[in-house]
């Protein structure tokens, strides 16, 4: 098997002070885990930046299906100059994560982590556990929570849990009282 390529590129200044505040307010803005995936995003944008100057020069046909890509994707792009603007910001804003959040369905980007890790989050009929998972525009209206049922199956077990748990507690305490009255 072939090793993968890394996704992404570290910096190349470590410890320079102005970048490492904007990626931890990024990295708070967004819940993310950590500044590794502020980096992949980044690559990932200028992948998409180095196609889009490809293209400058190409015919009309080639650039209107990148611009079709890049809509379906969720990106707002009406010509080439736009995907050029693009920034890892836009490509933070269209990660499962903070789709969940802004949807309403969490209060918080990392509670919509969890529930996504949780594997509580169903796009169309699919469960997805990865925060990091690109949602397309056509399939952020597919978006839906899958708690109902996690939450009814947690109380029954919790219910048969208790039962027991009294149970135990009674005969210890029947053994308790006879051992008390024998003497």
């Amino acid at each position: 098997m072939k090793r993968q390529k890394k996704k992404y590129s570290r910096p190349q200044r470590p410890f320079d002070k102005a970048r490492i505040e904007e990626e931890n307010v990024l990295k708070e803005k967004y819940g993310l885990k950590n500044k590794k995936e502020i980096w992949k995003a980044d690559a990932a944008i200028g992948r998409v930046r180095n196609q889009a100057k490809k293209l400058i020069t190409a015919e009309e046909d080639e650039k209107k299906a990148f611009v079709e890509r890049m809509q379906k994707k969720g990106f707002k792009t009406e010509i080439i100059a736009d995907a050029l603007a693009l920034d890892k910001e836009d490509w933070l804003k269209r990660r499962l994560q903070t789709i969940v959040h802004k949807k309403g369905f969490t209060t918080t980007p990392k509670q919509s982590r969890q529930l996504i890790t949780h594997k509580h989050v169903l796009i169309g009929d699919q469960i997805v556990n990865i925060p990091s998972y690109h949602v397309s525009s056509e399939e952020e209206g597919l978006i839906k929570l899958n708690i109902t049922l996690k939450v009814v199956e947690n109380k029954k077990g919790k219910v048969e849990e208790i039962k027991k748990s009294i149970e135990k507690e009674s005969k210890g305490k029947k053994t308790e009282e006879s051992v008390e009255g024998d003497k």
